[in-house]
């Protein structure tokens, strides 16, 4: 604040030109411009009048600037006209866009010539051209990237040309962080804003080794139709944006939602921000940006572990003990084992354990003897290279289904009909709709389901907060955790055969393995902590297990599940369960569900249902 005093007592007692006076009318129709509201993050605000989604006063030249666009322009406009002497602090370098737009709109020619080197410079060497919307795939060991995420590339204008797209830069909006938070933590607090927001310029080397190589995530390139003039003014606002704080909000005001806004200063026409006003799942504003018209091309980038995966998929089980040992030791690349191999067969194997040493390389410290490991291989390779990586591209993660599921399902509980009535927030369970999803990933947040029995008997069912389930499948080369945590509210059996809402929260860990192509067999163990009415203890632990089959089958997925869960007060409750979900189309899905349940409190219970789901955003 007394930043802000301060400069504008300079701007007041030594001012060089004065700054035109605009009436009412003229003033209100500029502060009400969609390109002015662009410029200041203005959303209409809940009770009337504007607010912006900056929460940093330096963004600001009027102190009421971040609910009253029209005095931030007028504050603006007067601050154009400021000494020059105020060099690189001056308005004109501070906010180049707002400063090119009202030049355009009021015929500004009298303004304070200033140099702005360090804005000028800056912009030179980002020189931008054209833009391309990079989405990195979900990555559910991170509870950050969970849902994908969003960045903007800004090309010169040989990129395309040249092949030269390393050399670009990246836009990125993300959570600042401070300390190590841990995965509990970092979710509340980016649930509930508690972290700061801030953009951030790289080069995009940077960013593509974090998300393809660190993280080993498939990108997805957008390449926009923005014109040269349009990516310009949008580079322009981020220099204005540069250590401004936002507050970061997981499911709203996150990395995605912000990209939309810096399209909206691209091009004012636009309207992508009002489509998402409780959530902004990545591949929702994706989906609102190729909808926009935005996007002219797609290119697609395997990870390292995908390309990995890919080699070694024709090589038998020796020849992976041969990617193992080469990997170990190069020496046995002179083993009789190995140069007994067809050279077809040794290119393939030498080629993948290539490819096996630099994906362990991933975020560790330089290794000299895995650097000279990696040397040798490369070299045998050059002297038998192996036939060019052919990966199919999967399918795009924006036309799989929509990330908000309305449920409707019939079904009976022993002898009772029932009607149940469901709302899930966000996005994909084990049986969904599978286009644009990896098998074995389930993210839900955010699940209500509402039963209605006869006789207009009505009960909350279950209400979920988060279950998230990871069953990547292990193999010679790779041994990936298969993992699974859920949370919330749930109706379990209970004495004298009725049911109880318990509140619980449950985790647990294990392994996945490939039983055949597009068939997954896992098996986790478990622990539970439970708060049960019928329970002497407040709460209660179990130790448990998950154990099933996933099988993506031409109607869709199939789940064959048996769950146990053994308390310490006694209490064993198991269930089997089975569930095939048709896809009738993108946006629906018919699955029939069939469950038993057992208890030592209450007599075994069979359930049926079918239910109607609507992916709906």
């Amino acid at each position: 604040m007394l930043k802000r005093l301060a400069y504008l007592a300079l701007c007041a007692c030594a001012p060089l030109q004065a700054a035109p006076l605009l009436d009412d009318a003229r003033l209100q129709q500029l502060a009400n411009d969609r390109y002015w509201i662009s410029l200041g993050h203005y959303e209409t605000a809940k009770l009337g009048g504007w607010r912006s989604y900056v929460d940093d006063p330096r963004f600001f030249l009027d102190a009421d600037g971040a609910h009253h666009p029209d005095r931030e322009l007028k504050a603006t406009l007067k601050a154009l006209y400021a000494p020059a002497s105020l060099g690189e602090k001056h308005a004109q370098c501070v906010f180049p866009a707002r400063t090119r737009w009202l030049r355009e709109q009021l015929q500004l020619n009298d303004l304070p010539t200033l140099a702005c080197k360090d804005y000028t410079q800056w912009f030179k060497d980002v020189s931008p051209h054209s833009a391309v919307m990079i989405f990195p795939a979900a990555y559910l060991n991170s509870p950050s990237s969970m849902f994908g995420h969003t960045l903007l590339r800004i090309d010169q204008a040989d990129v395309q040309s040249d092949n030269t797209a390393l050399l670009s830069y990246a836009v990125n909006f993300g959570a600042y962080i401070e300390g190590n938070d841990n995965s509990i933590l970092y979710a509340w607090k980016g649930l509930m804003g508690g972290y700061p927001g801030l953009f951030a310029l790289v080069p995009y080397q940077e960013k593509l080794a974090e998300y393809r190589s660190l993280e080993n995530r498939d990108l997805w390139e957008y390449r926009l139709n923005l014109t040269p003039a349009e990516t310009g003014r949008m580079v322009e606002h981020i220099w204005e944006l540069k250590q401004i704080q936002f507050d970061y909000f997981f499911f709203d005001e996150n990395c995605s939602y912000r990209l939309l806004e810096l399209l909206q200063v691209a091009r004012p026409s636009l309207d992508l921000t009002s489509q998402f006003p409780l959530t902004a799942i990545p591949t929702d504003t994706v989906k609102a940006v190729k909808q926009a018209g935005l996007v002219e091309r797609t290119d697609y980038r395997p990870s390292r572990e995908r390309e990995l995966l890919e080699r070694a998929a024709p090589l038998d089980k020796a020849e992976e003990q041969q990617v193992l040992a080469l990997s170990a030791d190069t020496a046995r690349l002179n083993s009789a084992e190995f140069t007994t191999l067809p050279k077809a067969r040794q290119a393939l194997v030498q080629d993948a354990a290539y490819r096996l040493e630099r994906y362990r390389a991933n975020g560790q410290e330089r290794d000299p003897a895995r650097t000279q490991r990696s040397f040798e291989l490369l070299r045998a390779i050059n002297r038998n290279p192996p036939p060019p990586l052919q990966i199919e591209r999967p399918g795009l993660p924006e036309e799989g289904h929509e990330s908000r599921t309305w449920q409707l399902g019939a079904g009976t509980r022993e002898d009772r009909a029932f009607a149940e009535y469901g709302l899930r927030m966000a996005y994909h369970d084990l049986n969904d709709n599978a286009y644009g999803f990896p098998l074995g990933a389930q993210i839900e947040i955010l699940q209500l389901k509402v039963r209605q029995y006869e006789n207009n008997d009505w009960q909350v069912q279950r209400l979920d907060l988060a279950t998230i389930r990871s069953l990547t499948p292990r193999n010679e080369l790779l041994q990936p955790l298969s993992w699974q945590v859920t949370g919330g509210l749930e109706r379990v059996l209970g004495k004298h055969d009725d049911e109880v809402l318990v509140s619980h929260v449950n985790g647990g860990a294990g392994g996945t393995w490939q039983l055949a192509d597009e068939m997954l067999g896992f098996a986790l163990g478990t622990v539970r902590a439970e708060h049960n009415n019928d329970f002497a203890e407040f709460i209660s632990p179990a130790a448990g297990f998950n154990t099933g089959v996933l099988w993506r089958n031409g109607l869709g997925n199939l789940t064959l599940e048996a769950k146990g869960d053994y308390f310490t007060n006694g209490e064993i409750r198991r269930s089997l369960s089975l569930n095939q979900q048709w896809e009738l189309s993108r946006s629906l899905g018919l699955r029939l569900s069939a469950k038993r349940e057992f208890s030592q409190l209450a007599s075994a219970q069979n359930e049926v249902m079918l239910e109607l789901k609507w992916y709906h955003y």
